[in-house]
């Protein structure tokens, strides 16, 4: 009985074989003739499903791998803009620091036909004063500087000239030399720390004209057009006194340093 069982299973899985292969006939041409090609139900492909699936999810990674990858170039923008905008800022602190720190109280009086006026003109939005260039400089001794907002078309830039204080000769005037200090400048204001000739006290002004002493205090403030903030300088003036220096003693001053 046993013998029967084990001859009926035989027979049965051989016949589910047998379903499950593919004859190739005898007239078509194989590697290896009267060979049997079986393919197991079990070595099926992917379905449609399953490859829809795949693309979804190598798109869903695609989008998060290009949004990072957009995120990190706005950020490193940003981090170049942000340091360009201190070095800018640092660039016209020092520039004041150096210069207008160390603005000389002097007197014009190298023309005989005109009334003597105080080298130092500050505005609300322009300042004048007399400062000296380095001996290593192209043309060191004491300079006018003239620091102004000069109109370029639909811009506005922070202009300085500089011409030297004392007439190169009789009747003859250096030209200026504008240089631009920073671009995209929407304002430029200064104000002035000292005694108010009416009241007496001391305090901000917005103009420092027709005096005969420098103010203790300069402070800058510049809003540019981009809207970023700038934070206000604030100038000592070291050679600040109650009476400025008389002309005749102009000579004694030095024009240069290292």
């Amino acid at each position: 009985m046993s013998k029967t069982h084990c001859t009926s299973k035989s027979t049965h899985r051989e016949g589910r074989d047998s379903q499950d292969a593919v004859t190739i006939p005898a007239g078509t041409f194989s590697p290896f003739p009267q060979a049997t090609l079986t393919i197991s139900k079990n070595q099926a492909g992917f379905t449609l499903i399953e490859i829809m699936l795949a693309m979804t999810l190598l798109s869903v990674m695609m989008v998060l791998l290009f949004g990072t990858l957009r995120i990190s170039a706005q950020s490193w923008e940003a981090g170049e803009g942000k340091v360009a905008q201190s070095g800018e800022a640092a660039l016209v602190y020092q520039f004041f620091r150096r210069h207008l720190g160390v603005t000389q109280p002097l007197w014009q009086d190298f023309n005989p036909d005109q009334e003597r006026a105080f080298s130092f003109v500050g505005r609300p939005d322009a300042l004048q004063f007399v400062s000296p260039l380095p001996a290593s400089a192209a043309r060191p001794g004491l300079q006018m500087f003239s620091v102004y907002l000069r109109q370029m078309g639909g811009d506005k830039w922070l202009t300085v000239a500089v011409q030297p204080f004392f007439p190169e000769a009789e009747e003859q005037t250096a030209q200026d030399e504008g240089v631009v200090i920073l671009k995209h400048v929407n304002s430029f204001q200064v104000g002035y720390f000292g005694m108010d000739p009416l009241s007496g006290a001391n305090g901000w002004q917005d103009e420092w004209v027709d005096r005969e002493a420098l103010p203790r205090l300069v402070r800058i403030r510049i809003v540019r057009d981009n809207e970023l903030y700038w934070p206000d300088m604030f100038i000592a003036l070291k050679a600040a006194a109650d009476t400025a220096v008389d002309p005749e003693f102009s000579d004694g001053i030095d024009q240069g340093f290292d």
